[in-house]
C-alpha cells in the first residue's frame, strides 16, 4: 500500500486531462484492469501519465473467483504485464462468479458459502496470486436475495479465504449497506464481525431503489452521491481503520470532476475526525 494514499476516485475518461493536472494531497486513481490489459494505445499511454503523478489501484471485475473452474491463465498473463507496467499500489477482485462452462454473464453472481465452495475459492485465490507475483484484495459483495445452502456467514468465509490464503480485504460499506438493507440485517452487527486488521481498501459509493420494487429492495447502481447511511458507516469504520485508503466510486451519471472532488473532500473530512478522535 502507498504510505501518502488518501481518498481516491474512479479514473474516467472524460476527466482524464484533470486528473492528470489535480493536485491533492492522497489523491489516487482507481481502473478496471480490463479496460487497458491491451499491447499499446491511446488509452495505455494515458494510464502510464497517470501512473506516474498519482498512485494507482487495479479493481477486476471479471476473474470469476468463485466459478467451479480456475482462472484463465492467458487473462492473469495479462493482467500480470499491466501490474508489472503501471506498478499499482493496490490490486482487488470480487467475491463472486461470471463465467459458467465457458458462458460468461456480464454481471458479479452469487453463490452459496458451503466448505466445497470455500476450498475451491482458496485454491482460486492462491493461483491468482502466484500468477500475480502479490497479494490480492477482495471485495465484499452486493446481496439482492437471500441463498440457502451456507456452512459459513459471509465475515466467517471471509476470515477463512484471509487465513488460508493471506489475501487481504476491500471493504464495500455501500455493498454492506445495500445487502444489510436486502436481507433485513443490522450492519453494524456485520461491521463488528469482519476481519478489520486485514483491510487494505474501503469504497463508498451510490445505491438506488430497484425501478420495478422501490425502497424495499436496494441495487448497487453507483450511479449517485454517496448516501448519507453510508457516510455514517464511514465514520463509525473510520475509527477502527484512520489510515486506510478509502475510493469514490461513480459509474453513472458521472458528474463533473469538480463534484467527484467535492465527496472526496467530505471523506478527507470525516477521515479527519477519526484520526482526532483516535
Amino acid at each position: 500500500m502507498h504510505a501518502s494514499m488518501g481518498t481516491g476516485l474512479g479514473l474516467k475518461a472524460e476527466h482524464l486531462a484533470q486528473a492528470i493536472d489535480a493536485v491533492a494531497p492522497g489523491l489516487w486513481f482507481e481502473v478496471h484492469p480490463e479496460n487497458y490489459m491491451v499491447d499499446g494505445g491511446p488509452r495505455l499511454e494515458a494510464l502510464d501519465t497517470v501512473a506516474s503523478r498519482h498512485p494507482l489501484s487495479l479493481h477486476g471485475v471479471s476473474l470469476s473467483l468463485a466459478a467451479d473452474a480456475t482462472p484463465d491463465a492467458a487473462h492473469l498473463a495479462r493482467l500480470r504485464r499491466l501490474i508489472d507496467r503501471v506498478r499499482p499500489a493496490l490490486v482487488s477482485e470480487h467475491l463472486a462468479w461470471s463465467h459458467w462452462r465457458g458462458r460468461y454473464a456480464p454481471d458479479l453472481l452469487p453463490f452459496p458459502r458451503s466448505h466445497a465452495a470455500l476450498a475451491r475459492i482458496v485454491d482460486n485465490i492462491a493461483c491468482t496470486q502466484d500468477a500475480l507475483g502479490r497479494a490480492i484484495s477482495i471485495e465484499n459483495p452486493s446481496h439482492y436475495l437471500q441463498l440457502d445452502g451456507h456452512d459459513y456467514d459471509e465475515t466467517h468465509f471471509f476470515g477463512e479465504l484471509v487465513a488460508r490464503t493471506g489475501c487481504g480485504l476491500l471493504l464495500d460499506l455501500n455493498n454492506v449497506f445495500v445487502s444489510s438493507h436486502n436481507l433485513g440485517v443490522d450492519p453494524l452487527v456485520y461491521l463488528d464481525a469482519y476481519p478489520m486488521q486485514v483491510v487494505t481498501e474501503i469504497h463508498l459509493a451510490g445505491h438506488a431503489p430497484d425501478p420495478l420494487l422501490g425502497g424495499s429492495l436496494l441495487i448497487d447502481s453507483h450511479d449517485a452521491p454517496v448516501a448519507d447511511e453510508v457516510w455514517n458507516l464511514y465514520s463509525i469504520v473510520r475509527l477502527r481503520l484512520p489510515t486506510i485508503p478509502v475510493l469514490i466510486e461513480r459509474d453513472g451519471n458521472v458528474p463533473p470532476f469538480e463534484a467527484l472532488m467535492a465527496e472526496r473532500a467530505m471523506a478527507d473530512r470525516l477521515q479527519l475526525d477519526a484520526r482526532q478522535a483516535a
